[in-house]
């Protein structure tokens, strides 16, 4: 009930008649059973839009920290990320990958939506990076078809490191689903693993006409945080 509130009658309107985004191919979204949609993520609010202008409930995996904040900014934040449908995974990598897939696939258990960024973090420059294989391992346990995504300029709206979003139109570019089942069974394999993945990111390519860089978003991250030490 709180997310319907959030999303139809308290904050949808809110940022709707703000922001004014623009979308095509909202139609591709399946009105019934469950699908992963997986995006470009270019800045926060992308996991605000995007279930925003879709009409069903989206659950986004997102990191743990912003539901572990301490004090008034804290609760604000947690009470914000649950209201819009986000769950908190830990990205520590080993069991914690184990238990993000698991949410995750509870999700898609229930025939709901469940958002997901196959980079697995924002893109530091604008540039579409290579994606993980945890998306592709999720889309073939659950056996659900995928709808690829693209966020554009939400980058502009609110770049990684500000707190508020400045006024201005964002685009959601939807694809048509993409259906994997001539993999069922292969999940274990890491080839096609990797196979989906890809395909994945470059329907994403061709959706949002990013430059495509083939590493992955946070290893270039990491690189400039350590030559700006």
């Amino acid at each position: 009930m709180f997310y319907w509130l959030m999303k139809y009658v308290v904050v949808g309107p809110i940022l709707r008649g703000i922001f004014r985004p623009w979308v095509v191919g909202v139609e591709n979204v399946p009105a019934e059973g469950a699908v992963i949609l997986a995006s470009n993520h270019l800045s926060f609010i992308d996991s605000i839009f995007l279930p925003l202008i879709v009409d069903r409930h989206v659950s986004f995996l997102a990191k743990s920290d912003y539901f572990t904040r301490k004090g008034l900014k804290g609760w604000a934040t947690k009470t914000f990320m649950k209201a819009t449908g986000q769950l908190p995974i830990d990205r520590s990598g080993g069991k914690a990958s184990e238990a993000s897939l698991n949410t995750g696939l509870r999700v898609l258990a229930r025939g709901e939506i469940l958002g997901i960024y196959p980079e697995g973090t924002r893109s530091p420059d604008g540039k579409l990076y290579r994606g993980r294989t945890g998306v592709a391992r999720m889309i073939l346990e659950a056996g659900v078809p995928v709808v690829p995504v693209a966020m554009v300029d939400t980058a502009e709206i609110m770049p990684i490191g500000k707190r508020l979003p400045k006024i201005g139109r964002i685009g959601i570019v939807i694809g048509e689903p993409i259906d994997f089942s001539r993999f069922d069974g292969m999940e274990g394999d890491r080839f096609i693993l990797r196979s989906v993945t890809d395909e994945i990111m470059y329907e994403l390519h061709a959706l949002g006409a990013q430059e495509y860089m083939d590493v992955y978003a946070s290893t270039v991250k990491e690189k400039r945080a350590a030559l700006a030490r």
